[in-house]
């Protein structure tokens, strides 16, 4: 077989937790510098954050967020999803950094949109979001006045339910990280997310050509109790390395349009369909290299053309990604992404 380590023990040497901040995004999003050293600016809530925003122009900004929501005060999830959707908006301002204290919490996502480049959403926890399908937690989006570039979201926590709201089905609470209309040279990394219906959209539809130029890196993410979408990757291309998948019940990756995966050193296990092409009229494409693969491995049909990964062989070469990293071995992936991914793990690595 091509691409695959099949299971064995898992190694549990857990890494050394690095407890300084991350020295940079690696991956297509390494340009990332964010406010850069600005004084950090702290704000309580989404009307402060905003404010903040609406009044800064240039130079760099960086936003310090110490508020707390109690999730606990949600009862019924579904009509928590039918409340309108609280969206902290960037649009067209660059240079931005969003950093949550250690015991932050949030109730409302992250809109960046146009022209909006390098920015970073950082060590934030963003849990049971209200406002149906617009209740992205994090969306990077290109409109007509650009399209964003150079974005690092690293070390979030994002958390939803698997709660079926009635006249929503598999799109409550979808969009845990969206990107979609040419949001290019992003790099997604140390982020769990858990408890959601459609984790990470990558290309908003069959018809936006638009992403043809994305280029997104995912690196140590932890995806585990979700349904589908890690990522979802319509036309453009993705290096997805040393991620932990755990218990997914629908699909894992999807690559459809003609997008093209690298994927590369990550552990799968308890997961229905890990490496798939489904759902779209047009196929995409995987180079698997150096993958494990765990127990509870499950592949299902679809309607219409569809591809699945069952033998871990490689579909069409990446080439080289372009810049430099060191994947860790499959093996002790998951041991060490459990151990380092989310917020308030103080950036470790």
């Amino acid at each position: 077989m091509n691409g695959i380590i099949l299971r064995g023990a898992l190694v549990l040497t857990l890494c050394v937790a690095a407890m300084e901040a991350a020295a940079g995004p690696v991956g297509y999003g390494s340009a990332t510098t964010g406010g850069g050293s600005k004084t950090a600016v702290t704000v309580t809530s989404m009307a402060d954050m905003q404010a903040k925003i609406d009044a800064y122009t240039s130079g760099g900004l960086v936003l310090l967020y110490t508020g707390k929501f109690n999730y606990a005060t949600i009862t019924d999830v579904c009509a928590q999803w039918q409340k309108p959707a609280q969206t902290v908006q960037i649009k067209n301002k660059s240079d931005i950094t969003i950093k949550g204290s250690s015991d932050s919490t949030a109730n409302f996502g992250i809109h960046i949109a146009g022209n909006a480049n390098n920015v970073i959403v950082q060590n934030m926890t963003f849990g049971l979001l209200p406002g149906g399908d617009a209740a992205d937690a994090i969306s990077i989006e290109g409109m007509s006045s650009g399209q964003p570039s150079n974005i690092w979201i690293d070390h979030n926590t994002i958390f939803a339910s698997l709660t079926m709201c009635p006249g929503a089905g598999d799109a409550s609470f979808d969009g845990g990280i969206d990107m979609k209309k040419g949001a290019h040279h992003i790099t997604v990394s140390y982020n769990y997310i858990y408890n959601y219906q459609k984790v990470a959209l990558n290309g908003f539809s069959d018809s936006d050509t638009a992403n043809s130029n994305s280029l997104t890196t995912y690196h140590h993410n932890r995806f585990e109790n979700v349904k589908s979408r890690l990522p979802l990757l319509r036309f453009g291309k993705a290096h997805i390395y040393n991620n932990y998948f755990g218990n997914v019940e629908t699909s894992g990756i999807n690559v459809r349009m003609g997008g093209l995966a690298l994927i590369e050193s990550n552990y799968f296990e308890n997961i229905a369909n890990p490496v798939t092409s489904r759902d779209s009229s047009s196929i995409g494409y995987w180079d698997l290299r150096n993958n494990y693969v765990g127990s509870g491995i499950t592949w299902t049909s679809a309607s219409g053309t569809y591809v699945n990964a069952t033998n871990w062989a490689t579909t069409k070469s990446y080439g080289s990604v372009g810049y430099s990293y060191t994947p860790d071995a499959a093996a002790n992936v998951k041991a060490k992404v459990i151990a380092t991914a989310g917020a308030r793990t103080n950036l470790a690595q």
